[in-house]
């Protein structure tokens, strides 16, 4: 995949016929459309949504701050965060911050990959 292409022009062409029958709709008519399609995502998002937010809220917090930056400032080698010393830290009575998420992250040692 790093070395070859993807002609997206069929998708492209496909996603700009979609757009324009869109265009050509009533809008009223669109918005009930596209809230009957969403219907069953928030029919399952009503019925599990305060779990659900406590865990995303937390999560952002904590472990998804960590990780989804790896993917930003880690190279393919160095994405994942120490987990063991992670563990250990935890353990020890670390705070979740800053302060730990730099400990753990290998892209903060990673040379020209440092966040500022």
């Amino acid at each position: 995949m790093v070395r070859g292409t993807i002609d997206l022009s069929l998708l492209d062409e496909a996603l700009e016929q979609l757009c324009t029958k869109l265009l050509y709709t009533m809008p009223g008519c669109l918005s009930k459309t596209i809230e009957s399609l969403r219907k069953h995502k928030r029919e399952h998002w009503d019925r599990n949504r305060e779990s659900n937010r406590a865990w995303l809220s937390l999560n952002m917090m904590t472990e998804a701050n960590a990780g989804f930056r790896a993917f930003h400032y880690g190279s393919k080698q160095q994405r994942e965060v120490d987990f063991v010393l992670l563990r250990r830290r935890l353990a020890e009575g670390a705070s979740w911050g800053e302060e730990l998420i730099r400990e753990v992250a290998p892209w903060v040692r990673a040379p020209g990959k440092q966040q500022s």
